[in-house]
C-alpha cells in the first residue's frame, strides 16, 4: 500500500486537493468536481479504499513546499513551478501531459497544437481526453488548451474557472474574453 501524503488548501479559485507521493506531486484536484470526474481522493461512502492502493496521510508540513508555490501562483509572484511531479498515466497521457507543461505562463494552444506536438496530427480528440485525465490541474497547464477557433471550452473545473486562471496568467485575447 503506497502512502500519499495530502493536504487541502484555499485558493483563489477555491478549495484545492493535494496528494504527493515519495516522487512529488501526484494530484491536484478541484474541490468542487463536474459529474464524472475521476478523483483519487479516498470517498468516506467507500468502504473498500485499499483497493486502490493508497492509502492517505495529511500532512501539512510535508506539503508546504507545493502550498508555497501554489499560493505564489495565485499572488501573481510565480510563473514556473519548480517541485517534482509524479504523472502517472499511459504513455500518450504522459506524452500530452508533458507537452502541456511546455506551453509557457501566459500563452495557450489549441488541441491540435498538442496533438502535433506529441507527432499524432489527427488526434486533437485523445488529446483532450488525456487532458481530461489530468491528475494534477494548473501545475500541468491543461486550462491552457482552448478550441481552434480560439474559444474556451472543457475544464473539469468549469469554464469560469479557466477563465481565471487565463486572466491571472495574462493569456485571455479579446476572442477569449468574449
Amino acid at each position: 500500500m503506497e502512502l500519499l501524503h495530502c493536504v487541502n488548501m484555499e485558493s483563489a479559485i477555491g478549495p484545492l486537493f493535494l496528494a504527493a507521493s515519495r516522487q512529488g506531486l501526484m494530484t491536484l484536484e478541484f474541490d468542487a468536481r463536474l459529474p464524472g470526474q475521476q478523483s483519487i481522493r479516498p470517498n468516506p461512502r467507500h468502504l473498500r479504499e485499499e483497493q486502490r492502493g493508497f492509502t492517505f496521510k495529511s500532512s501539512a508540513s510535508l506539503m508546504r513546499p507545493y502550498v508555497n508555490e501554489l499560493e505564489e501562483y495565485f499572488a501573481g509572484k510565480r510563473r514556473e513551478f519548480t517541485f517534482p511531479l509524479d504523472l502517472r498515466g499511459t504513455d500518450f497521457q504522459r506524452a500530452c501531459w508533458r507537452a502541456l507543461l511546455a506551453i509557457p505562463y501566459g500563452e495557450t494552444r489549441s488541441y491540435a497544437d498538442i496533438a502535433r506536438a506529441v507527432g499524432k496530427r489527427n488526434a486533437f480528440r485523445a488529446v483532450g481526453m488525456a487532458n481530461n485525465r489530468n491528475p494534477i490541474a494548473i501545475v500541468v497547464p491543461c486550462h491552457r488548451v482552448i478550441a481552434s477557433d480560439g474559444t474556451l471550452c472543457g475544464y473539469g473545473g468549469g469554464l469560469d474557472v479557466k477563465r481565471r486562471l487565463l486572466e491571472l496568467e495574462g493569456a485571455l485575447s479579446g476572442v477569449l474574453a468574449a
